[in-house]
């Protein structure tokens, strides 16, 4: 058996169409590659087609996201309101640039908000003299006042009424910049941890965004709003300029000046927000240094009137009770009259 098997191997046919076979085999897989094409094209190829579809996948994304920012943050704009408002022109009566300025800083943009800002500066004068009117002659209120004081209540609602929206707005701004002007050295910190880490502006922006919203959600929203500005206008200077004007500190301006001249002259951007974020953060501490040295002066007339009665109370109330125990209040009356 072992004889037949070695003359079967060693049989020189045998081993001609064994080598014919492994030549093809070899052939065969070297001419492969060449046969399928450049592999590094293909894998190419297969990258782009995934970075699209990923691209696709990302701006649907935003699409929605935005979407659903529009439909939570703006209200859909009455009808009535808007008619009223372009009837009456009250654009060119009542708004100006520094209206517009004090509604951004406030938190208001578009179209809506300043629609409604109008409208109730037209209509709250009404509602203030009617409410005065009615509480003066309804209600009887101010009885004892001649007529004249009377109508000059009236009209004080009135006025009171009309600029009541302004008083509002000047309210939310100034509590806006509050907000962000004690988020913003923290900002500044975080900002320029990112620009020396290697990251561009914008990813700096968003990814501070994303991490100051918790401390102030003004300011995250500013920076979101100025890092898209950044991606669709065509200077980048007019999105700085859009910040410092929308938040209307001068912290925020003096970084937003810094970030112009460095795309301006191509200077590094650490350096500046190094020595902006010591001086924020040298500001902050002054205004809170600043507030507890003007507590004193602030206690001293709560001291006199609730203080200092309860510490005489306390102080001089056992000694009264120990005199009047001890009749000395009782003798002294008794001796007056015996006298």
């Amino acid at each position: 058996m072992t004889e037949q098997i070695s003359k079967a191997i060693f049989d020189p046919s045998f081993l001609i169409a064994l080598l014919v076979g492994v030549a093809v085999f070899a052939t065969i897989f070297t001419a492969l590659p060449a046969l399928g094409g450049n592999e590094l094209k293909t894998r190419m190829k297969t990258v782009a087609l995934e970075r699209d579809e990923l691209r696709a996948k990302q701006r649907a994304r935003l699409a929605a996201d935005a979407e659903r920012r529009r439909k939570g943050l703006r209200e859909e704009q009455s009808v009535g309101m808007r008619s009223i408002v372009d009837r009456l022109d009250l654009r060119r009566a009542l708004a100006d640039e520094a209206t517009l300025s004090k509604l951004r800083m406030a938190g208001f943009r578009g179209q809506n908000p300043l629609t409604r800002f109008l409208f109730f500066r037209l209509v709250l004068p009404f509602v203030g003299l009617l409410l005065g009117a009615a509480y003066i002659f309804l209600l009887n209120g101010l009885p004892e006042q001649p007529l004249f004081i009377k109508c000059f209540v009236i009209v004080v609602c009135a006025y009171g009424g009309f600029y009541a929206p302004v008083v509002y707005v000047n309210n939310r701004a100034t509590k806006r910049k509050q907000s962000i002007q004690k988020a913003w050295p923290d900002a500044l910190d975080l900002m320029l941890i990112c620009v020396e880490s290697g990251m561009s502006i914008e990813a700096a922006f968003r990814k501070v965004a994303e991490e100051i919203g918790v401390q102030s959600v003004e300011l995250a929203e500013e920076l979101v709003l100025t890092n898209a500005e950044l991606s669709f206008l065509q200077e980048r200077r007019q999105a700085y300029e859009n910040l410092s004007n929308r938040t209307g500190l001068e912290s925020v301006k003096s970084v937003s000046q810094a970030l112009i001249q460095a795309e301006r002259y191509g200077t590094p951007i650490a350096h500046a927000l190094r020595v902006l974020a010591q001086e924020s953060r040298e500001m902050r501490m002054n205004e809170a240094e600043k507030k507890a040295a003007a507590l004193p002066p602030k206690l001293t007339v709560p001291m006199i009137l609730f203080f200092l009665p309860v510490l005489f109370a306390v102080i001089l109330g056992p000694a009264i009770m120990q005199f009047s125990e001890q009749g000395v209040f009782g003798d002294k009356g008794q001796s007056t009259a015996s006298e």
